[in-house]
């Protein structure tokens, strides 16, 4: 699925079309319009509808009681690996997850949190010894004008917590999760890898890898949630029922992870 600069554009217009706080602007836009004209009854009965869906939308889906299990079940898709010494791996392929680009204020360009938790997973596992190259893939996702390249910034963290640099390989041309198998097997050939991302992406990623030709054992990393999607009543807090900015996120995730799943499967990437 190498997109043209049109489609790559259109794919991201697309993707944010489905984000839950789209839903709800989108349902209180709506009600903003029809508020605007003079009321009658049908109309006001719509705009209450549209408000109280929008409300229950936002309580919904920012609250940690459906958030965290939601998150939970992506995250638990794959277990962390049960690696002895004796395992050896061709490559340990590290997926980006972004930069953070500097600006009047943020003096450089830096792996964003993602990139950086991943790629320091990865250098971990190479730390131990189970594979001889890290592999980094990631390249510039913006739609308007270029940007960083992500796989640059990750080279340059992996470097800085001692991976020498000759150990390393990057990708600089992928920019969504299909072009990163491509790009890694024009790298490496179908090789036996370590697949280091975050726990919510890899059910997304291991299938792609895998219809690549690489024999994938996955490395999740950078969980949100701390326990299984079934245990997680036995922690629940009072402050749980309160709608917060992180499960938003986490829901969002959800919703992409999902999305994508299903959008490379109909176009038989998977």
């Amino acid at each position: 699925m190498e997109l043209t600069p049109f489609f790559f554009g259109l794919y991201k217009f697309v993707k944010y079309g489905l984000y839950p706080l789209t839903w709800m602007a989108l349902l209180l836009g709506i009600a903003t319009v029809l508020a605007l004209f003079p009321f009658s009854p049908t109309r006001l009965r719509w705009v209450r509808k549209l408000l109280l869906s929008a409300l229950l939308l936002l309580v919904a889906l920012s609250s940690p009681l459906v958030a965290t299990p939601l998150i939970g079940l992506l995250e638990s898709w794959y277990h962390p690996p049960q690696l002895t010494s004796s395992d050896h791996f061709d490559a340990i392929v590290v997926l980006g997850g972004g930069v953070d680009e500097k600006g009047s204020l943020r003096p450089t360009t830096e792996p964003s949190s993602y990139s950086r938790n991943r790629t320091t997973c990865g250098v971990d596992l190479f730390q131990q010894g189970y594979a001889p190259t890290l592999v980094l893939t990631g390249g510039d996702a913006r739609i308007f004008g270029t940007g960083p390249q992500e796989a640059v910034q990750m080279k340059r963290w992996a470097v800085r917590l001692g991976v020498p640099e000759s150990a390393t390989r990057i990708d600089t041309e992928a920019r969504n999760t299909y072009e990163n198998a491509t790009g890694t097997k024009r790298l490496i050939g179908p090789a036996s890898i370590l697949l280091v991302s975050s726990a919510s992406h890899l059910p997304r990623a291991v299938p792609l890898f895998t219809k690549q030709g690489f024999r994938v054992t996955p490395a999740p990393c950078d969980y949100a949630s701390q326990n299984l999607p079934r245990e997680n009543w036995d922690n629940v807090d009072p402050f749980d029922v309160l709608p917060n900015d992180t499960s938003l996120q986490q829901t969002r995730e959800v919703v992409s992870e999902v999305a994508g799943i299903v959008i490379y499967w109909l176009a038989g990437k998977l």
